[in-house]
Order: C-alpha cells, then structure tokens, then sequence
C-alpha cells in the first residue's frame, strides 16, 4: 500500500475494503462525474456497506485476537500470523500498512459521499429526496468515523484526558476529497482529542439523521438489519464512550438500547445459531453477505476443512475461563478434533466459534463464512456493566451482568457482586463472551493490564510439544507499547508533516 493521498487518489474506483485479501471489487467511478442522480449515491452507498462488511470481519478483527493472550500458534501453520502472535510487527509490515491504507481509502470514499450529497441537498432537482440524502449522509459519516475509530484504536496510545492535547498523538484528519501530489499538504497527526472530535461529532450527527428517517421508515429499527439503524449508531457511540472513559455516556447510551426492547438476548437454547446461523434476536446490525458477496473469514484464521490442522487453538488459561460447566458458550466455542501434526496425532480443543454458515458456501466444503455481527446485545449489557461498575451503579451493573449470564448459562443463579468485585466480574465475562470478536486488545489497552500467555496445555501435556515456542508463554507489560501499532513507514516517509511522529518503540 502506498501513503495516504494515493488511497485517496484511487478511493473512487477500487477501494479497499480489506488489507488481508478480504477485498470486494468495485465498479470505476469518475471524480467529477460519479454522483449525477440519485441511483449514483446509491451505488456509493453501496460501497460503503461493503466496506463495513470488510472491516467487522476477516483479519481486522482475527488479528487483534491471536496477538493477545487466548490463543497459541501450532508448528505446522507455516507461520501465518506469526508477525502478530509473537510480537514481530514492526513500521514496514504490510498487513499492518495495508490496515492504514484501507482505512483511509474508505474514508476518502465516505468524504466523497458527505460532500456529493450536500451539494445535491442545495439543488432544488433533489429537494423531494432530502429525507433520504440526510440518511445516505448520516451513513457517511458513521462510516467515516467507524473507520477512523479503528485506526485510533490501533495505531494511537489508549486515550487519555491528560494527553488529549498533546501534539501528534492522534491521527492525521482529512475531511474532503481532495486529492493531490502536493506533500506540503499532507496533514500530520492531530491531537487525540481532535481525532475523537470528529469522531464523536459524526456519530452524533449519524444518529440524529438516521433517527429522523426512522420518524418515516423503521423498517431497520429490528434485530439482524442489514442497513444502520440509530440504535446501530447508539452501540457504536457507547463503544467509543467507553474507551474514552466516558462512562456516563457509555452507560447511557447502552442502557437506552437495553430499554428499548427491540433486541433480546440471545437465550442458552438458541445460542448456538447466532454462530452457526448467523440468526438471533440479539444482533442489532448485520451487513449483507451471500454466497456471492463475502466478506472476510475469521474461521479460516483458525480451522482447516480438513479438520486434523488447525493455525491456532486456544489456550488452557482460555478454556479454563468458562467456570461454569453448564455454560453454552463453551460448546459453541470449542470443540475437539484429532490435530495431525507432522505426523503425530494430538487431541486438542479448536476455536470453533466461527465456523461457516452452510448458506454461504461458495462449494460443497466449508469456507468458514460466517456474517459478521458487527453490534449485538452481548457487548451492550457488557458496556452497561462496566460503565456502571466505574460510577457507582452497584446494583444496576449488577443485574446487567446477571441478565447476561443468566442467557448464556443453563440453571444460573444470579451473583452477588459488591463495588470490589464487580469490575473484575465484568472484565473475566467480556473475555468469555467477546473471544475472538476483536475486542481483547482494545479491552487491556484501556485497562492499561498486561499478560502472560499460560504456556502448558494442562488438560493434554502433549500439545505442549508442538506449541510455537516463540509465543508460548508471550508477555505484555501493563501499557506496553505493542499494544499500539507503528504508523506505517511508507507513511512516515512520504509524508512530510509526519516526519518524527512515529509511535514509540518503533
């Protein structure tokens, strides 16, 4: 990938909708041509979701895992994802570089659309579309700030107030489309507090128009939408509320989703088709996959159709976190095969969580094609809990963290958890519920905790023996810098107002 102008000067005709081979084709757009009609914003809305869909699945959300503590590498997986399992990113690696430049060529394309259609909304030929150009606008903009978002929480330090100020900590913001050769113009990095600025001020102008388009047309205001819905933006808000520590907002915001009744947990007899199916009450936004429009596989990063191979299998500190032996998530997580590994049979738990929807086949084998579940109600009550954990709100954490629990264990009695306890109740069940979605690193990163890798396999010895050494028993300092990603050094060196603005460590 090449710096950021160059995503941007190729954003309106091939934009890339994932660094890691999970890529969808797009048709050519002209600049000064491509949205004359409404059929036009359509297609770059279009775009758009297709882009969402790359960014909740595949890579962007397999990688973060493996380079965290719930998984170990077996010697016979030829070293894939080894750069992230054993700590070896470094500024010239090109899946990371490839993540920033993906990043930005959907931003350029979501500024594309922002700008388009307030051009359009000042045209009286449109004037009997207002409604719908405020939602396709609102779309942009959670887009855009979907996308920037990410790259905050991967390549910037965990936001902290009292650095919110301090010069190039942030990321470099660009809010037109206006490409150009000119490096004098290439902006450098803003401060963290201008990143999540814009941030926070195109979700809440998402969730204001798309809240009003609701006022006519709630058809996506359901479980398993396809397209965005305020509640959707909501998730996304109380997210980002909650890196930043906002833990009123956060706990606000989740809440009003909670209340709303619209999305149910799922329940321990129907769990498991949330996986299998991709089908449950719980999920609040969906985007669109068919056997002829994937997105990425996460599955693939872990399993082999064959079944005796698997990449990465989790760790027994991993298993041994699902206390409860009536607990659904185990089964639905894990399952056994028979690893051959350079010849030798080994009997080992694989993570089985993503492990292909029938329906998106593509062939008679498995693809591990699963629909990514971009927000669902498993990481809102969690939200809830810990927000309400950090203010006080014993009682309410409390009963949100039950009602969770007690939707994913058979039998279960509700616990008793006092202002010292509850926290660290919340952080051991967003480990549990959240594995493998692409949360686990944003999850120590704001803890500011590190880890140790368990390096035995206590309920095999044997697998121990064929455990990548590299990474077996890795260890991460609390607030260790590989926690944050390099900026790309493509990026640094062709940019000039990025000169000296590297991530420490790198």
């Amino acid at each position: 990938m090449k710096k950021i102008y160059f995503a941007l000067m190729l954003a309106l005709g091939t934009l890339v909708a994932s660094c890691d081979m999970d890529k969808e084709p797009y048709g050519s757009l002209n600049e000064n041509s491509a949205i004359q009609s409404m059929n036009d914003v359509h297609r770059l809305r279009n775009n758009m979701y297709t882009s969402l869909r790359g960014m909740t699945s595949g890579g962007w959300i397999a990688r973060p895992e493996i380079q965290m503590d719930m998984f170990h590498g077996i010697i016979n997986n030829g070293n894939r994802e080894g750069t992230f399992s054993n700590a070896l990113i470094t500024s010239s690696d090109g899946d990371v570089e490839g993540y920033w430049a993906s990043c930005y060529s959907v931003i350029a394309n979501a500024n594309y659309l922002i700008n388009k259609v307030n051009e359009m909304k000042a045209d009286a030929k449109f004037k009997d579309n207002i409604t719908e150009l405020d939602r396709y606008q609102g779309e942009g903009q959670f887009t855009r700030a979907f996308a920037y978002f990410w790259l905050a929480d991967h390549f910037c330090q965990p936001y902290a107030a009292d650095k919110a100020e301090t010069p190039a900590l942030g990321l470099p913001i660009v809010t037109t489309y206006n490409p150009t050769y000119d490096t004098s113009f290439y902006p450098g990095r803003s401060t963290m507090k201008a990143t999540y600025d814009l941030i926070l001020a195109d979700l809440d102008a998402a969730y204001n128009k798309l809240k009003a388009f609701e006022a006519t047309d709630k058809s996506q205001v359901a479980p398993q939408a396809s397209y965005l819905s305020s509640y959707a933006v909501e998730n996304m808000q109380a997210r980002v509320a909650l890196v930043m520590k906002d833990y009123e907002t956060a706990y606000n915001k989740a809440v009003d989703i909670i209340n709303s009744k619209v999305y149910t947990l799922s329940t321990p007899d129907n769990f498991a088709s949330m996986w299998t199916d991709d089908v449950s009450s719980e999920i609040i936004f969906r985007p669109f996959q068919s056997s002829t429009e994937l997105g990425g596989s996460v599955g693939g990063y872990f399993l082999n159709n064959s079944e005796k191979q698997a990449d990465y299998i989790p760790t027994y500190e991993t298993l041994d976190a699902y206390t409860d032996i009536n607990d659904v998530r185990f089964d639905a997580f894990f399952t056994v095969w028979t690893l051959d590994v350079e010849g030798n049979d080994y009997q080992a738990y694989v993570f089985h969580k993503f492990p292909g929807n029938d329906a998106l086949k593509t062939g008679t084998t498995r693809n591990f094609a699963n629909m990514a579940k971009a927000f669902r109600m498993g990481e809102v009550y969690l939200i809830a809990a810990e927000a309400a954990a950090q203010t006080g709100k014993i009682t309410e954490g409390s009963n949100f963290l039950n009602e969770l629990r007690a939707n994913r264990i058979t039998g279960y009695t509700p616990g008793a958890y006092s202002a010292n306890n509850l926290l660290n109740a919340v952080k051991a069940e967003r480990k549990c519920e959240l594995l493998g979605e692409g949360f686990r690193m944003s999850d120590l990163r704001r803890w500011g905790q590190g880890f140790s890798r368990k390096p035995g396999h206590d309920e095999n010895p044997s697998l121990n023996s064929v455990i990548v050494a590299a990474g077996a028993s890795m260890t991460y300092q609390p607030n260790d810098f590989r926690y944050t990603w390099p900026i790309p050094k493509t990026e640094i060196d062709s940019n000039p107002n990025m000169k000296g603005q590297q991530n420490p460590g790198y």
